[in-house]
């Protein structure tokens, strides 16, 4: 039996935080979701966007393989082994430098983190880590214990399926620049 899930209807939530920025969670659609960071004086700083894309893979006339991405808008139905692609991008609308912004997204349920897919925006000296216990820590190399059959216990990488959420930490965002990432999952 085939199973699919509806995308646009999961719970995705973009965090922007920057000093004197407040938190404010938000998302109109899934696929074009905002979040705008607010200074005290309520001005808007950061303007966050988040896009899907569906990889296609298709064959050539010589019979090679190629991938491309689909993008995804509004609500759309996929299928278990589908590999999408997240990309979060951000925005500083101000005139003044953002110092320490931090992107958190998390797995949505139904769908697995492809390892290794992560590209963070090397310009700004991003740097990605990972939750594997719900958001409450992060770091670069998630390990888990894993007990061997002799009863020896050896710390080893943590598998995909454990993956909840990906932080992006952004340094700084320069005045009227963008700043994007992006990691893939599957569809269970």
């Amino acid at each position: 039996m085939k199973r699919s899930y509806l995308l646009g209807l999961g719970a995705v939530a973009l965090i922007a935080s920057a000093p004197l920025v407040a938190q404010i969670p938000t998302a109109k659609n899934f696929f074009q979701s905002s979040v705008n960071a607010q200074n005290v004086q309520k001005q808007q700083q950061v303007k966050l966007q988040l896009d899907a894309e569906k990889q296609v893979i298709a064959q050539d006339q010589q019979g090679k393989q190629t991938k491309s991405w689909q993008a995804l808008k509004g609500q759309v139905t996929v299928q278990p082994g589908d590999v999408l692609r997240y990309t979060i991008s951000g925005e500083n609308i101000s005139d003044k430098q953002v110092k320490n912004l931090t992107i958190n997204q998390p797995i949505p349920k139904g769908m697995e983190f492809v390892l290794k897919s992560t590209s963070a925006d090397a310009k700004s000296n991003s740097k990605v880590t990972y939750s594997i216990d719900g958001g409450r820590s992060f770091v670069e190399n998630p390990t888990v214990k894993v007990t061997l059959p002799n009863g020896k216990v050896e710390t080893k990488p943590a598998p995909a399926s454990v993956y909840t959420h990906v932080r992006m930490l952004i340094p700084s965002v320069e005045a009227k620049s963008v700043v994007k990432g992006s990691y893939q999952v599957q569809v269970k």
